[in-house]
């Protein structure tokens, strides 16, 4: 029978906690205690009972501290999908260290649950579906969410041509919902002849729009006469 040391304490009952029980307060029979994941635990076999020597109480701490880095990781991918730097800059800012993180990220890429290519993607048809953007633009929402520049450019031609809409297509899109949102004066104003003072103020408006968009050169100017003609042509 192995002798317990000094250092050496047992385990005298386990306390689930609110809300889900996946934590549990472990008490100890020198009247200490401390809050381990269940799961960390259930890795050591560990029960009421059991005598948590000063080399399990590490190891426990270690389970423990992978399930809460995990628990955090998965928690900020619930609200969204996340590239791994724009996931690793948020688990730094919640105390964890690097080393530990990085062993987390490779863990959820092998299992499928973070994959840079597949959130880019999922992100351009978003924004095609539901806020036009022109490449540009496009490319610098992903990198500004950590994807790398290569990959983004790569993405976002491989989405647009899957779409089967090319940049001009998307701003069309944007200067026809542009329209719409425009009262009547704007769109009597965009009537005027060329170099009227109001005409110039409200093209200049709407080459502003465009351009916070990531629209350049001929689509942009393409863009600004097809909104031209649909002033022409709306009845208000």
């Amino acid at each position: 029978m192995s002798r317990r040391k000094k250092a050496d304490a047992v385990i005298t009952r386990l306390e689930p906690l609110k809300p889900r029980g996946l934590r549990l307060r472990i008490h100890l029979d020198d009247g200490a205690s401390l809050e381990v994941a269940l799961e960390a635990l259930e890795r050591l076999h560990l029960g009421a009972g059991d005598v948590l020597a000063a080399g399990a109480r590490r190891r426990l701490e270690e389970e423990d501290l992978r399930w809460r880095l995990r628990e955090a990781a998965l928690h900020l991918l619930s609200y969204r999908a996340r590239s791994r730097a724009e996931l690793r800059q948020r688990l730094r800012k919640k105390g964890f260290a690097f080393r530990e993180i990085d062993e987390c990220l490779d863990d959820l890429e092998e299992r499928g649950l973070l994959d840079d290519e597949a959130m880019a993607a999922a992100f351009v048809r978003d924004r095609l579906r539901h806020r036009p953007r022109g490449r540009g633009r496009l490319v610098s929402e992903l990198r500004d969410r950590g994807v790398s520049p290569d990959l983004a450019a790569r993405v976002v031609e491989r989405v647009l041509g899957d779409s089967g809409r090319t940049e001009h297509d998307l701003a069309h899109e944007v200067v026809e919902k542009w329209l719409r949102s425009q009262n009547p004066q704007a769109l009597a104003d965009l009537r005027r002849p060329p170099g009227h003072t109001r005409r110039e103020r409200v093209r200049r408006r709407l080459y502003a729009y465009l351009a916070r968009r990531g629209f350049r050169s001929d689509a942009l100017r393409a863009a600004v006469a097809h909104a031209e003609a649909g002033a022409r042509s709306d009845p208000r």
